[in-house]
């Protein structure tokens, strides 16, 4: 039962099927024509020496990749053909398809890339190279190549940026005398773009324009194929991971103009933790570009976002400052100014001065006297290391009298009659009595600033005209960049 296996194995793989006696003759054939054909020929000799040669180029697109460091790379089937008067054969078939192996063996265009900083020859699982050989001499030469180019980009406008990124090749060796290289098939079909190919992940392939250059060296005139593949950036990772998030925290830093001035605290964590944010912003978008001197267009909305960031917490500041200097009594302050009538005034000193010559052991029978405590204390209540030098009066202009040098508030009571005295800083004190200036001094300290008022207005309004100009100027690029390379 092995030996059978065994046997069906070797004729599955060694058994060749005879071949017709045309196959047998035409294999013969072509290899004698092959060893003809190479039987004497230097393929260190171009064909048609001595006069111009014309080598005819192509190129097949399939991948292509731009990167942020001023280059990119394509993946390409690069085509080309040429006659070569020493190839010439008749025979059977009028294309002979040949092993990438005789492209050694003759001689092929020394064609390289002016602008490639590296260019890989796909050899998996072989040399993936095609060779075509027509019986009038005329060759098809095709491979596989991976292309690290330069592109040179102008970043003023990023990220609504757009790019030409051209391919360059040409003869290394031979000058326009010897070898011209022309477009296969015109301008339109001689590059073709994948559809696969052009979907890139951060930008728009909107064409392509092919042309030739001469460019001269010390050794002659060259002449050099150009492709220039134009690019338009997609925009929107940055609307999201830059320009919403800079838009919000503008917003959010006019919050604070809403809030009232006296809420310090509030309006102080919103004005540094938007401008921390703005910075934070700012260098983790200038980290994915290449370091240029010049400001993108990111940086400069960056910059105007951090304007307004800023200068809302500089509006914070500047009404902080004018609520302090307004604010012209706390109910703490040892220097108090109120407003006393004579009537009352005499009053106090009658009772202040009796209250001075009561010691501790007559109080009782003062309080005999003038009634109980709870009585006289609605007169005037000192207490009991009040003294005359703790506590002077001087007249002012318009009946106006400063307490000076005691920590002990004067509130006038309800009732008109007379004037208390008590403890500012004791917890069980009632609101007092204070006389229309007080009442104005508060009003003033809790109404809305101006400032804040028409911060409210003008900020979100240049906001919003800033918007609106910097996207009106930079969304409408794509076509002007169409227009301007005849691009359809």
């Amino acid at each position: 039962m092995k030996r059978k296996d065994e046997q069906k194995f070797q004729l599955l793989v060694g058994h060749r099927e005879p071949l017709p006696d045309d196959s047998k003759d035409n294999i013969t054939i072509f290899t004698r024509i092959l060893d003809r054909l190479l039987d004497g020929y230097d393929n260190r000799l171009r064909p048609g020496l001595g006069g111009k040669h014309f080598v005819n180029c192509c190129l097949a697109n399939y991948f292509f990749k731009l990167s942020s460091h001023q280059e990119y790379t394509i993946d390409v089937f690069f085509r080309q053909s040429w006659r070569d008067e020493r190839l010439k054969f008749d025979g059977p078939m009028q294309v002979l398809p040949l092993n990438n192996l005789l492209a050694s063996k003759i001689w092929t265009p020394d064609t390289f890339f002016h602008n490639g900083k590296k260019s890989v020859a796909h050899n998996m699982t072989t040399p993936n190279k095609l060779l075509r050989l027509v019986d009038n001499g005329t060759l098809l030469y095709t491979m596989r190549l991976t292309i690290h180019a330069e592109c040179p980009m102008h970043l003023e406008d990023f990220p609504m940026d757009a790019h030409a990124c051209p391919l360059k090749f040409g003869s290394y060796a031979y000058t326009n005398n010897e070898v011209i290289y022309l477009w296969t098939q015109g301008d339109e079909r001689s590059v073709a773009v994948a559809e696969d190919g052009s979907r890139l992940n951060q930008y728009d392939l909107l064409g392509h324009v092919i042309g030739k250059e001469t460019i001269s060296s010390s050794t002659g005139e060259y002449v050099v194929m150009t492709t220039y593949f134009h690019l338009k950036r997609k925009i929107g990772y940055f609307v999201i991971q830059t320009y919403l998030p800079c838009i919000m925290t503008v917003i959010l830093s006019q919050v604070s103009f809403w809030l009232n001035r006296e809420s310090v605290p509030a309006r102080t964590v919103f004005g540094v933790t938007t401008v921390l944010t703005m910075t934070t912003l700012s260098i983790s978008a200038r980290n994915s570009l290449p370091k240029v001197a010049y400001a993108t267009a990111m940086d400069w909305f960056m910059a105007v976002c951090y304007a307004f960031v800023f200068s809302a917490l500089i509006e914070f500041a500047t009404v902080n400052y004018f609520t302090k200097r307004s604010w012209a009594w706390d109910g703490k302050k040892e220097g108090m100014e109120i407003r006393v009538s004579d009537s009352h005034l005499q009053q106090f000193h009658v009772i202040k001065k009796k209250m001075m010559d009561v010691t501790a052991f007559s109080r009782f029978f003062y309080s005999l006297t003038f009634g109980p405590r709870s009585d006289w204390q609605k007169c005037i209540l000192l207490p009991q290391n009040f003294s005359v030098e703790s506590a002077t009066l001087s007249k002012k202009a318009n009946n106006t009298f400063n307490i000076v040098g005691t920590t002990y508030a004067i509130n006038v009571a309800k009732d008109q009659g007379l004037t208390t005295i008590s403890k500012s800083a004791g917890a069980s004190a009632k609101h007092p009595y204070m006389p229309d200036p007080y009442i104005e001094a508060k009003k003033s300290y809790n109404r809305v600033s101006k400032v804040d008022k028409i911060s409210r207005i003008i900020f979100p309004i240049l906001f919003f005209i800033f918007n609106l100009g910097y996207w009106a100027t930079y969304v409408n690029r794509k076509p002007a960049i169409m227009k301007a390379n005849n691009l359809n």
